[in-house]
């Protein structure tokens, strides 16, 4: 049976798991569930889990975990062996997997010209999706290159009524 599910947590690498989770938490407001913590191959059965999911050559990471307001949750990795790094190009949309999170803020201005002035980036514009609806939406991106869209309204209320401009 198909049912409905909640959605639980996004995992995202950093390269700098201290500044990223004071990032995380001061600029897009989340709370910290649990402070970063080392997790390594020593044979433990959590190191055995984490290996499992790394896979061959996994030996050391950091990881913390966050939360958002409506309880969705954050999940962030350095890995020192293999040694985390930055992707080029940050922004590759095209490619499988996720590309981007996005947080809803009524003051998309504001969160933008915060993420910005922090060290992140203000990729786009703010723009109006629809000139009749009063929905905006902005990319950014942290201090380490992963996308953050931020929009004016929960996702359910931007695009439940949406009509295809493109179909009569």
């Amino acid at each position: 049976m198909t049912y409905l599910r909640a959605f639980n947590h996004v995992g995202i690498t950093v390269t700098d798991i201290e500044k990223a989770t004071a990032w995380y938490k001061k600029i897009l407001g989340c709370h910290v569930i649990m402070p970063p913590i080392d997790a390594y191959e020593d044979g433990s059965h959590f190191s055995n889990i984490i290996a499992d999911i790394f896979g061959k050559g996994f030996k050391r990471m950091r990881m913390a975990h966050l939360g958002t307001a409506e309880g969705i949750g954050i999940e962030l990795f350095q890995f020192y062996r293999p040694k985390t790094t930055r992707r080029k190009p940050n922004f590759d949309y095209a490619r499988t997997g996720v590309f981007h999170i996005c947080v809803t803020d009524p003051n998309i201005e504001q969160l933008a010209k915060s993420i910005a002035k922090s060290g992140g980036k203000q990729r786009s514009k703010v723009w109006n999706l629809w000139p009749d609806k009063p929905y905006k939406v902005c990319y950014c991106e942290d201090p380490w290159g992963n996308i953050v869209e931020i929009s004016s309204h929960n996702y359910t209320q931007t695009w439940a009524n949406f009509t295809d401009p493109h179909k009569p």
